[in-house]
């Protein structure tokens, strides 16, 4: 087995939005004065894996429904091993069910530790993850993927990290998740806007595709600035400390990506708008971390 190979496969540099989504999760934990090191590594661990496996089931149900082929505008921008032959479906569904396995054995250990209330967030992040591109649902392809990454990446996994530890709910987990949720989904939308043409040749409908060029980049455009008036908001209603004003410091990566977007689509969209949302979730873990050594009045 190639490892390489495999580890292009999974698209590694896409884990950082979990990670980020992790960490958020565990800080605001500690503010609250709960963070064990231990589950803290599991719950990375095992959200890595889902992540994994969510985007080799993509990238298998996509071959297989002759979506991803070598004239996709996917293929022209990052490594598709599966579409370039050099792996095998049967092998890309074998490795995906494996690390589902390893995520539900460490979800299962986690949940003897921390109460039947994580089954929620487990259960919900399995039906989402697998049903993204897999029959019968195919829900990326009626328009709901980026409902269901701002759900996933925001409440979901922030949410359930903050249960990890504290064995209960949070709605200021909930609240501080969703800024960076929206970010995460316009990494989906910015991938979507670029593939409208594409798209709409193969019968998939997306947001792009419903709107339109000019309105998803409206879209994406108007939810950027919604992300950085949430932390104003947050920030206002004392959800956030003043520590949360770090976010700013990618607001100038934000306003040259929606300057470049005006102009043309590039290739690259979704990883420029991934290289925006890492900022600003670097930034508020930062901010949360900084809250805690140093509250502010």
């Amino acid at each position: 087995m190639n490892l390489q190979i495999w580890f292009l496969a999974t698209r590694p540099w896409s884990f950082t939005m979990t990670a980020i989504s992790v960490g958020v999760g565990g800080a605001i934990a500690a503010l609250d004065g709960a963070f064990d090191v231990w589950l803290f590594v599991l719950t990375l661990i095992g959200a890595v894996c889902v992540h994994g496996a969510t985007n080799l089931m993509n990238d298998y149900f996509d071959y297989q429904s002759g979506v991803d082929r070598p004239s996709a505008p996917t293929t022209l921008y990052r490594p598709h091993p599966l579409v370039q032959g050099l792996i095998s479906p049967r092998a890309v569904l074998g490795v995906s069910v494996g690390l589902y396995g390893i995520a539900a054995l460490i979800g299962l250990y986690l949940v003897s530790v921390t109460g039947l209330g994580l089954l929620w967030f487990i259960v919900v992040g399995a039906i989402a993850s697998f049903f993204y591109t897999a029959g019968p649902i195919k829900y990326k392809y009626i328009a709901l993927g980026e409902l269901s990454v701002f759900t996933m990446w925001g409440p979901l996994m922030i949410g359930g990290t903050y249960f990890v530890q504290t064995s209960s709910l949070s709605p200021n987990a909930v609240l501080i998740s969703l800024p960076f949720g929206l970010l995460v989904a316009l990494v989906l939308l910015a991938n979507n806007l670029r593939d409208i043409d594409y798209d709409g040749s193969v019968g998939i409908k997306t947001l792009g595709t419903l709107l339109g060029q000019s309105k998803t980049l409206l879209l994406y455009q108007g939810l950027i600035v919604l992300a950085y008036l949430a932390i104003i908001a947050l920030i206002a209603l004392k959800v956030l400390s003043p520590w949360g004003l770090l976010v700013f410091f990618s607001a100038p990566l934000a306003l040259r990506l929606i300057q470049t977007l005006r102009q043309q689509i590039p290739n690259d969209a979704d990883a420029r708008t991934a290289q925006l949302d890492t900022l600003f979730g670097v930034c508020l873990i930062i901010a949360l971390i900084l809250e805690k050594l140093f509250p502010l009045p």
